[in-house]
């Protein structure tokens, strides 16, 4: 239905901050949901939609030249806003927390267990969308450069997330890190600002630095130990790093 695709579009458009940022929830609420929110892939994937839309004319055709323009300008103002929000430390950029104040871009909390925190899993995200850009500025490509530095940086080896059968446990199981030292790089969901300490974080919102210190419900329904980045490190962005080389030359 082309009508309901537009009022679709329509609403992404207008849910729009002026800074470039898009909330979790519109129209707006009080509270976390207001941030600049990259958590779960919720801007990222606004701004792919609306990449696809502007691009791919024999797909979306029916889409008017006016708010093509208007897509654009979103798509240029998203773009500023990511760059804006990537984190700097100690002078060095680093990457983006799940979700940013809307007014100063700083890290913000969200729920109780998500804290203001630099993380390895929306910003994995985020570095995918910047690498997928058709020729990009000087901006673009230092914002990737310092991200994957982070990255490497911030890896975490030696160690297996495992999946266990406990019968004392609700659902019959429990999620432990146990020694491997064959085991494929990990990334915390998020790091502490500052130290980038590995956080694991619970309901009750204080930070343990072991996954074992929180509850058992939050382990084993909630991600904190991924290989966020693996794919990225070791294919995705040694590709991106050739065509940038070809494209320069």
């Amino acid at each position: 239905n082309k009508d309901g695709f537009i009022k679709g579009l329509d609403y992404l458009l207008e849910a729009q901050y002026e800074n470039g940022g898009w909330p979790q929830f519109y129209p707006l609420r009080n509270g976390y949901y207001d941030h600049i929110t990259y958590n779960d892939g919720e801007m990222i994937g606004v701004m792919q939609l609306l990449g696809d839309i502007s691009e791919e004319e024999e797909t979306f055709g029916f889409v008017d030249t006016e708010r093509k323009k208007d897509i654009n300008r979103a798509l240029e103002k998203g773009l500023d806003i990511i760059l804006k929000t990537q984190v700097e430390v100690d002078g060095k950029l680093t990457v983006w927390c799940a979700q940013h104040d809307k007014e100063t871009l700083k890290p913000a909390k969200a729920r109780a267990y998500e804290l203001p925190s630099l993380s390895g899993g929306e910003s994995a995200g985020i570095v995918r969308y910047l690498m997928e850009l058709k020729n990009p500025n000087t901006g673009v490509i230092n914002a990737i450069e310092c991200a994957i530095s982070w990255f490497e940086d911030s890896k975490i080896t030696g160690k297996k997330v495992e999946w266990i059968v406990d019968e004392n446990r609700e659902e019959n199981r429990d999620r432990i890190v146990i020694d491997d030292e064959n085991a494929e790089p990990l990334w915390a969901r998020f790091y502490e600002i500052g130290t980038n300490k590995p956080m694991f974080v619970g309901r009750d919102g204080e930070i343990k630095d072991q996954l074992s210190e929180i509850e058992h419900e939050r382990r084993i329904g909630y991600s904190y130990l991924k290989n966020y980045a693996q794919e990225l490190l070791e294919k995705e962005y040694p590709e991106w790093k050739k065509s940038i080389n070809k494209n320069s030359n």
